[in-house]
Parts: structure tokens; C-alpha cells; sequence
């Protein structure tokens, strides 16, 4: 996905005190450039910057061989909310369509954390994320997370001070929805959604608990209605109200509190719009019934994988072969992230001869990176690396228009991907070409993948936050199949036990290891299959086949593995 936007691998140093109780003024500063300016205006400028508090930058002035009396002057002024709104709004246009390592991209996103270093910039940089980012942009709630992610940890004097001055309650949700018809507010109730669920997500704890304030759960709540006064609430806004409740219930207290209003009796309401054919309410539908199977246990109601029909489902994603925060339906074809995190995931079935034909149905028009990958191809998904961002995979960017393998792209001719298109992808081993269609329409072929990979493909995507897809195997009539070659589906090879299907909650896996006794000869690393093989050449074993085609070097003494042998009880 690119350096830009990796999260951070160490905290970001919280947002500091005053160190001089002379130093009133925190606000942040931004550096101008003056054309024939007066040269006391600049002198008073750099003065007045030089003279006021620690977080200053120091300005290094380059004098050019030529200097004459029209070279511009540079000085400090005080960012102002124009100029920051611009900033973000600018910043978001680029992501829109950068690559990795973009150096505008990634000197803006230094800018948000020199601005929020500071509790009055840090609170001007979230409020200009609440006004600026509009409701339209593809990328806004994703973008918020991002730009959040590179700001200084706050304070909590900080973070309150922010939530006091939203002035959230009721009445306020409803206002924000509803009395001016405008995008800009329509769209503030979802940036606060996105903002606040972010930051309790980041502050899960007793910060957390002291965010979710009486006024700010009638705030969230009041976003879950489908009406509000006989209008219609935008769907929008109860996607992101319930996704912000979601991250506030990571913190038992809070999932206690919002436990006791009507959120459960909402989320059976919202379930039933899990297979609308608009794709807004699909959304909301997922991630209420994902809520209530994971989250909000409620009793009496059978959990989706006991009702979900999987008979004709062979291939699936794989819910043993994920990163830790996606989210993946019932039947195993359906996949949302709403982790500030880059999440990955491969299929159950993988092809090493013949040629292979997949599907993938657009949700939400965001980033997501879909396309092939091999076991050895690696998910970082605080990183950022995901499917495309090694030389084990290759991927097709439908949002910035770009092919990724081993971190580098180069861009594609096809337009935006959209809600409700298709994403064709077809891998062709024998010609050692990987192909990949929107709504039919197909690109040149890519042969990149094969210059290290040439056995063991599985179909794999990676997931921005707030993105959701949804993958034929062959299960389903195929929409665009491919007219120039015959090509096979792995719906129609492979197979998959009563188990292996099913795609159970978390409360509901950790319950199965507490319950189930480990095997006499399990593996080491699954403590499920029997430890058969024997790793060469450092003869350690206690792992079993399938771990054993995962791994590239011994868990135990980190040596390279050059063959996997069965142990001797095994062939006996």
C-alpha cells in the first residue's frame, strides 16, 4: 500500500506540556513566502516567531549567488482554518491517486503532525477534519483514520476539550442531519462518527470511557434511526454511528452503557437490510449482523453460521488465513475492514497448473488491493503491506487506478472502480499471465508474478478501513467470464469439510479451545493437526504439514528451510 501510509511502529510521542508558564499561545504556525515584501514587515514577522514558545521550527534561509531585491522573503504567520481546511482537502486529492513513497504525500502528512503538536493544533487539525473532508469522497472516512494516525497522541485534556467543543446531544444529531439540506452537513455527523470512533479505538481504555459521555451516546443513537421527526435518516450516517458504537464497545464499561440503550434492538432492525441490493444499507446490514454475532450476543438468536446454506460453497476465504481485524461473513464470501490497520486475506484453495477465473463485486469504491498470492507472501497489516506489496503477489488498485507487485505500481487505463462494479482476475499459468477485467473490459496482461512465484496461487485482497467486497468462486454464475480461453473456477475443485466452513464468531472459537484437549502429537504452532514433519536441515520438528508449508524458517532455531520431510511414525 506504500510507505505513506504505514502507522507508526513506536507511539507517537503524546502532545507535551507547556514548558514556560509564559507560553499561553500554542498555535500552530505555517511558513509563508512574501514577494516584494518590506523588509521591516519581514523582520517584524520572523521576530514574532522566534519569540513565542518551544514548538517553533527554526527557519534556515538559503541565500542564492544572484540575490537581488525582488527574492521573495519567507516568514512565519499563524495557520489559519482556511489554510488548514485546504491543506486536508488538497492532501486528499493526492492520496486519491498516490503511489508508494509519494514525496508530496508524504511531507502533507508530516505537516498534520507539526500542526498537532500542540493541543490547540491538535484540536484545529481534528476540528478541520470534522468541517473540511466532504461527504462524496470516496476515501473520507478512510483518510480521517490515516490522517489521525500521523497527528501526536493526545492528551485527555485534550481530547475532552475537543468532544466539549463538538457541543454533541440529541438535538445536536438531529440538527446535524437535518435542518440545513447540504452535503458539508451531512457529512459532519459522519466525519464526527469516523473522528471520535478512530480515536476510541486508539484510546481504548479509561480515555475511552471518559469520551463516551452521556451527550455523546444520544448522539451516536440518535444517528441509528431510520427516521428522525418522519425524515429519512441518511444511510450513511447510521453506517457510521454503528461503526462508532463498535469501536466504543472495545472497552467493556462502554460496551456496558451502550448495552443498556436501544443499540441491540437497533442492530435486529438494521440486520435485515444484510442483502439489500443497495449497497449502503448492505453495509450497514453486514456490520450489524457481524455486531451481533461477535459483540452484542443477544439470546435466543441463532448466530448466521448456524442458518447460512454452504452446501454448494467448495472454496471460500480462508477464516484461518487472515489478519486479526477483518471481518469475514458467515459464508465465507464476504469480507469488510473497519481497522485503522491494512487487513489481508487468502482463499482456502490454491492452483499450481491450468488457468483460473475469479470475481469480485465492488462494495465500497475505496483502496482495496485485490489479486493473487502465494503462502509465502507475507500480511503486514500494521505496516501497511498487504497483497501486491511483495514479490509472492500481485494486486489491482480499482480506487488510485494502479497494479501493484513488490511495492512498486504503475497505472492501469481503467476508470475508477464504482459500488456494484465488477472485478474480473484471471491467472494463466501455462502462459504465465495474469489478467484482470472491470465489468468485462480487459487490461493487457501482467507477467510480473511469475518472475518468482510458479506454483500454489491463491486468490487474496487487502482491505483499507472502511472497505467492503464481495468474492465469487464459482458458486455463482461468474457476470464477465473471459471469451478468449477456457478456464476452470475453484468452486468446481475444490472441497471443503462440514468444518472447515464454518466461519464461527471469536467468543465462539475461544470457547472450542477452552473446551476441545490438545492432542497427545499436536502441532507446536496450531495445536490442532498432528506434528508429522520433520524440518530440513535442522531436524526439528512438533509442526504439522499445513504450518509447514506456511512457514520459511524453523520456529524454534530461525534457520532456513531447505525441505520438509514426514516423520518416521507417519510413514509407518
Amino acid at each position: 500500500m506504500g510507505n505513506c501510509y504505514k502507522k507508526q511502529k513506536t507511539s507517537v510521542r503524546s502532545i507535551p506540556d507547556r514548558q514556560n508558564p509564559e507560553d499561553q499561545d500554542d498555535m500552530p504556525y505555517m511558513l509563508i513566502m512574501n514577494n516584494n515584501t518590506a523588509a521591516s514587515a519581514a523582520a517584524t514577522a520572523n521576530t514574532s516567531s522566534q519569540s513565542t514558545g518551544w514548538w517553533r521550527p527554526v527557519l534556515r534561509q538559503r541565500h542564492s549567488r544572484n540575490q537581488t531585491n525582488d527574492q521573495p522573503t519567507w516568514s512565519f504567520c499563524k495557520l489559519t482554518e482556511d489554510e488548514l481546511d485546504k491543506h486536508v482537502l488538497e492532501t486528499l486529492h493526492i492520496l486519491q491517486s498516490s503511489a508508494e513513497n509519494d514525496t508530496t504525500l508524504i511531507l502533507r502528512m508530516r505537516m498534520f503532525r507539526f500542526w498537532a503538536n500542540g493541543e490547540t493544533g491538535w484540536n484545529m487539525v481534528l476540528s478541520s477534519l470534522v468541517r473540511a473532508i466532504p461527504l462524496e469522497d470516496v476515501l473520507g472516512p478512510s483518510a480521517i483514520t490515516l490522517f489521525i494516525d500521523h497527528c501526536p497522541l493526545p492528551t485527555k485534556q485534550a481530547v475532552l476539550k475537543f468532544i466539549s467543543n463538538l457541543q454533541l446531544s440529541h438535538s445536536k444529531a438531529e440538527e446535524d442531519i437535518f435542518q440545513c439540506k447540504s452535503q458539508s452537513k451531512s457529512a459532519r455527523h459522519r466525519n464526527i462518527c469516523a473522528v471520535l470512533g478512530h480515536l476510541a479505538e486508539s484510546l481504548a481504555g479509561p480515555l475511552s470511557i471518559a469520551m463516551l459521555t452521556d451527550d455523546a451516546l444520544e448522539y451516536f443513537i440518535a444517528g441509528l434511526d431510520k427516521t428522525i421527526n418522519n425524515c429519512q435518516v441518511p444511510i450513511v450516517d447510521i453506517l457510521y454511528s454503528l461503526i462508532s458504537l463498535e469501536k466504543f464497545a472495545q472497552t467493556g464499561d462502554n460496551k456496558t452503557r451502550i448495552k443498556q440503550t436501544k443499540f441491540v434492538e437497533k442492530l435486529m432492525i438494521l440486520e435485515n437490510w444484510r442483502d439489500s441490493n443497495d449497497y449502503k444499507k448492505r453495509q450497514v446490514g453486514f456490520s450489524a449482523q457481524w455486531l451481533l454475532d461477535n459483540i452484542f450476543v443477544v439470546e435466543g438468536r441463532k448466530f448466521t453460521y448456524e442458518e447460512v446454506a454452504l452446501d454448494n460453497i467448495n472454496a471460500m476465504l480462508n477464516c484461518n488465513d487472515v489478519s486479526e481485524y477483518l471481518k469475514i461473513s458467515a459464508d465465507g464470501l464476504e469480507a469488510r475492514s473497519d481497522a485503522a490497520s491494512f487487513e489481508s486475506v487468502r482463499c482456502t484453495f490454491s492452483v499450481d497448473s491450468g488457468v483460473w477465473y475469479y470475481e469480485v463485486t465492488i462494495i465500497t469504491p475505496g483502496v482495496m488491493q485485490i489479486g493473487w498470492a502465494t503462502k509465502r507472501s507475507k500480511f503486514f497489516n500494521h505496516d501497511g503491506y498487504g497483497i501486491g506489496d511483495d514479490e509472492f503477489s500481485c494486486a489491482y488498485d480499482g480506487c488510485r487506478q494502479l497494479y501493484w507487485y513488490q511495492a512498486q505500481s504503475h497505472r492501469h487505463r481503467h476508470p475508477a472502480w464504482k459500488e456494484g462494479d465488477v472485478l474480473g482476475l484471471l491467472l494463466d499459468v501455462p502462459n504465465s499471465e495474469v489478467i484482470f477485467y472491470l465489468n468485462g473490459d480487459a487490461l493487457p496482461p501482467e507477467r510480473a508474478l511469475f518472475n518468482c512465484a510458479r506454483s500454489g496461487f491463491f486468490a487474496a485482497a487487502s482491505f483499507m478501513s472502511h472497505q467492503q467486497c464481495v468474492f465469487n468462486f464459482g458458486a455463482e454464475p461468474f457476470k464477465f467470464p473471459p471469451k478468449d480461453r477456457e478456464f476452470n473456477s475453484f468452486n468446481d475443485h475444490a472441497q471443503l469439510t462440514v468444518e472447515e466452513k464454518l466461519v464461527l464468531p471469536k467468543h465462539k472459537k475461544l470457547q472450542m479451545i477452552r473446551q476441545s484437549s490438545m492432542k497427545e502429537n499436536s502441532c507446536d504452532l496450531c495445536c490442532d493437526l498432528e506434528a508429522n514433519i520433520i524440518l530440513q536441515p535442522c531436524g526439528h520438528g512438533g509442526i504439522c504439514h499445513k504450518c509447514a508449508e506456511i512457514i520459511d524458517s524453523c520456529p524454534l532455531c530461525r534457520s532456513p528451510i531447505e525441505e520438509r520431510t514426514v516423520a518416521e511414525a507417519e510413514k509407518s
